[in-house]
């Protein structure tokens, strides 16, 4: 049999990247009697968790997995960091180098399609969807073209500086002036939080893009 052949006692499930490789993990225990021991979820070495079976069946059913999502945010939860940001926010003072600092910080979670399919009723919604990870590229290259007092205040930018910006991003202007809008909708929802106007922030997430 397949146990007398082979002296192993788990499995490692690779590339989990949606409900094709999880209806596999439904089957591998009883074709092959053992269980899997760690799931692959990128490319990354560190990009490897522990399989949790009623997590996985969670995503299988599009219930999401909100469990998993908060360990991988707090991973990455820099509480002295989250403090500044705190007081940049209240003092009306977060700029485009705090706003790539959060990009960041969701770049190292993982995957954006896999952070999302972990979100309950997200999964399927977006199952078809070409999210790009490369436009957080282009996202740190515009930013990193602009001079320290365009990063802490965006409102200086004319056309002549986005042109500067553009040749040094290898982006366009319309993609300039994408970023820009999406600065602006993160720092609202951020001051919203700020005080406490859940309902408005909720709107606010419908509205980015």
């Amino acid at each position: 049999t397949f146990n007398d052949r082979l002296n192993f006692d788990g499995v490692v499930l690779t590339k989990l990247d949606g409900d094709t490789r999880g209806g596999a993990a439904l089957s591998i225990k009883s074709i092959v009697n053992k269980p899997i021991k760690f799931v692959g979820t990128g490319e990354k070495m560190d990009a490897i968790d522990v399989f949790y079976p009623e997590r996985m069946a969670e995503r299988i059913l599009g219930m999401g997995d909100i469990i998993s999502l908060v360990e991988k945010a707090q991973e990455q939860f820099d509480e002295g960091e989250a403090r500044k940001l705190q007081k940049k926010i209240a003092k009306n003072q977060f700029g485009l180098d705090d706003f790539l600092s959060q990009i960041q910080q969701m770049k190292k979670m993982g995957d954006m399609k896999d952070l999302m399919g972990m979100i309950p009723g997200v999964g399927k919604a977006i199952k078809n969807v070409d999210i790009d990870n490369d436009s957080f590229k282009h996202i740190e290259a515009i930013i990193q073209s602009m001079t320290p007092a365009e990063r802490r205040n965006p409102t200086i930018l004319n056309t002549s500086r986005k042109k500067r910006i553009e040749k040094g991003s290898g982006t366009d202007v319309q993609q300039i002036n994408q970023l820009l809008k999406q600065f602006e909708q993160m720092a609202k929802m951020m001051k919203m939080m700020q005080g406490g106007g859940g309902k408005r922030v909720m709107e606010m997430l419908g509205k980015l893009q």
